[in-house]
């Protein structure tokens, strides 16, 4: 990862995924607050667009999960938003209210035009040494890298083999779910010389027969003893206090 913040925070680092979703309410500052409060090194968050081009701080593409309405995001304005989910965080808003943690955002996005003022903002609120842009994109992820040579990137892509093609597209850092999470992939993601980041749970909400048997976020002890066996340089999950309970008991690894 890019020197400075990441370079100097304990191994695993503790990420909490859409701000600490078990600690509170997802993506909103009350999250962040709890995952400071337990220990976490970071905070994870996810990036829409609304339909006033507000860039706010959901999950979903949709508001039916967090509201019960099937209306979308992007065709629903920032106040309407608001009204609905009093919690909801605006882009600057999270990069304020996740200080002084690290924040990495997921850009649920493709549009490379959505990258400049994602990185104005960053860079208005000198949180860019601070911030992670996790993209799902090998394009977009050349985009970024061709926008800031500063910015960590972190790749969110389907593919757990597609090491080179991220690390060639710019990335700093691969995402492997859990599930994927295999010493030999790890391996080449470490001699790619990207950082590691393994993400907990199954890649859905409502998890399907298998292994993790939790859905996107959740882990057991076992499941923290399995993935600190890999020598992970990150832990994404919605409890971070987990993570860092195991890791004070086995020592931070190194990188």
């Amino acid at each position: 990862m890019r020197p400075g913040f990441f370079a100097a925070a304990p191994r695993p680092l503790a990420i909490a995924h859409r701000g600490g979703a078990l600690l509170g309410p997802e993506n909103t500052a009350e999250a962040f607050a709890a995952s400071a409060g337990v220990g976490a090194e970071m905070v994870e968050t996810d990036l829409r667009l609304s339909a006033d081009g507000a860039f706010v701080c959901l999950h979903d593409a949709d508001l039916t999960r967090l509201a019960g309405y099937p209306r979308r995001v992007a065709d629903t304005d920032l106040a309407t938003l608001r009204t609905i989910l009093p919690g909801l965080l605006t882009l600057d808003e999270a990069i304020s209210a996740s200080a002084p943690l690290g924040l990495l955002l997921d850009v649920k996005l493709r549009d490379p035009g959505i990258l400049p003022p994602i990185l104005a903002a960053l860079e208005a609120a000198d949180a860019l040494p601070r911030s992670l842009l996790g993209l799902r994109d090998i394009d977009l992820i050349a985009a970024a890298r061709r926008l800031s040579p500063e910015i960590a990137i972190l790749a969110l892509l389907p593919d757990p083999d597609s090491v080179a093609e991220a690390r060639a597209a710019g990335a700093d850092g691969f995402r492997l779910w859990q599930g994927d999470a295999t010493p030999e992939r790890l391996d080449a993601v470490r001699d790619a010389g990207m950082t590691t980041v393994i993400m907990a749970g199954q890649p859905r909400s409502v998890p399907e027969p298998g292994y993790p048997p939790f859905p996107v976020g959740r882990i057991d002890a076992l499941g923290i003893a399995r993935i600190l066996a890999l020598g992970p340089d990150a832990v994404m999950l919605d409890d971070p206090s987990l993570l860092l309970s195991a890791r004070t008991v086995t020592g931070p690894s190194s990188i």
